[in-house]
């Protein structure tokens, strides 16, 4: 089977991102946004989808972190898009019920390139540390979008902010993880009635 990597680069007036992907990787990760909690949550992505991670990010943080954020969803996105190649002998569908602490959350996917993203989180304060909470919404629909996947994250119930969003990327990290694996039974063919995805 042909190497599942990947890397993309992105440059606007606002960011500037680089990201390298293995999806049959250990979980390695090297990671640089200059913004801590969104490092914390993408080492948390790669170290549970066991996709090797490398993302170098600058951008306007002294306005805020929403160009930052999105548009790390949109590079992962793609890179992990162009890793999973045609999609041939993938397992196609992932989903995962991720636990901790108090908070409880659901994560289904379909690696079908019909991006698609279903929120359903709520946070009871606007940030986590410096991160706005709006701003993990934006991310997961930047990701969706380019990676080619509908997404559905529910948030079942949970208290503590950190919890209920760390849930949230372990949840897609480990369905993911799932989902792009290749299928034993069937490692040549396109998970698809249609012959494509």
């Amino acid at each position: 089977m042909a190497a599942r990597k990947a890397s993309v680069a992105r440059k606007t007036k606002e960011t500037d991102i680089a990201v390298s992907v293995n999806l049959d990787g250990t979980g390695a990760y090297k990671v640089s946004t200059g913004v801590g909690f969104l490092d914390h949550m993408l080492e948390t992505f790669s170290r549970h989808s066991l996709i090797d991670l490398e993302v170098r990010a600058t951008g306007d943080i002294h306005i805020d972190f929403h160009h930052l954020t999105e548009d790390t969803g949109i590079v992962i996105g793609e890179a992990v898009a162009k890793a999973a190649g045609d999609r041939a002998g993938i397992l196609r569908y992932g989903d995962a019920l991720i636990p901790m602490d108090e908070a409880l959350t659901r994560v289904a996917l379909d690696v079908s390139n019909r991006p698609y993203l279903i929120w359903k989180v709520g946070f009871s304060k606007p940030k986590l540390g410096d991160m706005d909470t709006e701003l993990f919404k934006e991310w997961f629909q930047a990701f969706a979008q380019n990676a080619g996947i509908t997404l559905h994250v529910e948030n079942l119930y949970g208290e503590n902010n950190h919890h209920i969003v760390e849930t949230c990327y372990k949840g897609l990290a480990r369905a993911l993880r799932h989902a792009l694996s290749i299928d034993a039974r069937s490692p040549q063919a396109v998970p698809s009635t249609k012959g494509t995805l």
